[in-house]
């Protein structure tokens, strides 16, 4: 499981607002847009992806930085996962948060969650299909 969870280009695939992904350092360092509409705006903002910490083969943490300067917004991504095997199965734990300001935001909180939620959605199903 590790092995797929952890290889970005299968990752960004399964999540349509993510557009392709730089790789600069396995593990360590990439950088993507993130793409979408957002009501009235077109996002795509540019996020730097920097690996906080590290434990082979058990747990990930990330931080996703980035911004559209034609719309003013920026976005932060905290996000950690964590794969506990037992016996013939895994568990597999992922956690975060994230902050959009800036001109998007002044669309509310409502249509930003519902997004979140959305990509949330995608990313869990393709989970669930890959390891089904």
């Amino acid at each position: 499981m590790w092995s797929v969870l952890t290889d970005v280009q299968t990752v960004a695939s399964w999540v349509t607002v993510v557009g392709d992904v730089q790789e600069f350092e396995h593990l360590a360092k990439y950088r993507t847009v993130l793409a979408d509409r957002l009501g009235p705006f077109k996002l795509a903002a540019d996020l730097e992806v920097v690996v906080t910490d590290l434990d082979e083969p058990r747990v990930i943490t990330l931080r996703a930085e980035g911004e559209d300067r034609q719309v003013a917004s920026r976005i932060q991504i905290d996000a950690s996962m964590s794969l506990q095997p037992d016996g013939s199965s895994t568990t597999v734990d992922v956690a975060g948060r994230y902050e959009v300001t800036g001109r998007v935001a002044t669309l509310g909180a409502s249509m930003i969650k519902s997004k979140g939620e959305k990509i949330l959605d995608e990313f869990f199903s393709a989970v669930g299909a890959a390891f089904s």
